[in-house]
């Protein structure tokens, strides 16, 4: 008996139910790290990439902000940072107002957005003395052992002498992270980490983001790959077209669909009575198996039970839904899963 992988075919689908953007009881905002109250952005022509967004990022998350490109993510990104003016709406980080809080928040934020940008001549740590150099906030005298710190929070003293040019993807991009860990960081916004790395890079990433957040950092990242961000995050908001369509614990939004279990057998009528006399609902027969709703049943027994009625069973899997079955569930597309 195994858990079988997520498959639109076996989907309890929730495609009725699209009004607002469901969510589980969040977090008041004095305990969120980044709060947003219709914030929306149009620009000229009356394009709208944001549209009256509502976030709630709880601290000490991994947020995964999750959509297909173009889906406003960057845009909401550069808002927050004061990067780009909203049209509309307001929004705090770490507790204080934007853009008034400016000055007094972003030194305790940490951001890297669309990819790094260094000088490939220079080493990983030359290039991080310039970042440190161009930081008003940043005191000179402990720049030396911040950036040793930063390079050995990443996994990079070893290759610190290393030309920038020399450096894998996935070198880059946690030297990009270093360079946003330069001082002490309560909050970090990571715009597509894991962007055009190979599997190698992009575990190296993830297991990053993890350890940052284990020491109580915020970590807001955006992606476009439901996988990754089912991996790393232990909450979750989807955009699509500029506008959020879920927000919540990966759990609670999980908890939205149904388990399934399925039985392949040649006698698909005795396993769909088998079934329906355990009380299972949802029942579906055919092409050599029968599966149903399983609720709060052990699969175990009912395994027992098609044994006792003589049922003969080839194969039987619970199948669970993947955040992509959320997602296809609750728009009624799916989008970029793996890269």
């Amino acid at each position: 008996m195994s858990d079988m992988p997520g498959d639109t075919g076996l989907l309890a689908g929730r495609r009725g139910e699209r009004s607002g953007a469901p969510r589980d009881a969040g977090p008041a905002p004095e305990e969120c790290s980044i709060v947003t109250r219709g914030l929306t952005k149009r620009f000229r022509g009356g394009q709208v990439a944001v549209d009256a967004l509502d976030l709630a990022v709880p601290g000490g998350s991994v947020f995964g902000f999750l959509g297909p490109n173009g889906s406003g993510k960057t845009t909401t990104i550069r808002m927050l940072l004061g990067l780009v003016t909203p049209t509309a709406g307001t929004w705090e980080l770490l507790g204080r107002p934007m853009p008034d809080g400016m000055t007094a928040v972003l030194p305790r934020v940490g951001a890297v957005v669309e990819g790094p940008a260094f000088y490939p001549y220079l080493t990983g740590e030359a290039n991080l003395r310039r970042y440190d150099a161009a930081d008003p906030a940043a005191d000179p005298r402990t720049a030396t052992a911040r950036i040793g710190h930063a390079l050995e929070r990443v996994g990079l003293t070893a290759a610190a002498g290393k030309r920038y040019r020399a450096y894998s993807l996935g070198m880059r991009q946690r030297l990009a992270i270093a360079a946003a860990l330069l001082g002490p960081r309560e909050l970090l916004v990571l715009d597509e980490p894991t962007n055009g790395l190979d599997p190698q890079g992009t575990r190296e990433v993830r297991a990053l983001v993890r350890e940052i957040a284990a020491e109580g950092t915020t970590v807001f990242v955006s992606s476009h790959l439901l996988a990754e961000v089912e991996q790393m995050c232990s909450h979750v908001a989807v955009m699509r077209t500029g506008r959020l369509v879920a927000q919540g614990t990966i759990a609670g939004l999980l908890a939205r669909e149904t388990v399934r279990i399925r039985v392949e057998t040649p006698d698909v009528a005795g396993a769909a009575a088998v079934l329906a006399a355990a009380g299972l609902t949802g029942i579906r027969a055919g092409d050599g198996e029968a599966d149903a709703e399983l609720g709060a049943e052990e699969p175990e027994r009912i395994c027992a039970a098609l044994v006792a009625a003589g049922v003969a069973v080839r194969g039987l899997g619970v199948r669970r839904p993947s955040l992509e079955d959320v997602f296809v569930g609750l728009t009624g597309e799916g989008f970029d899963v793996d890269g």
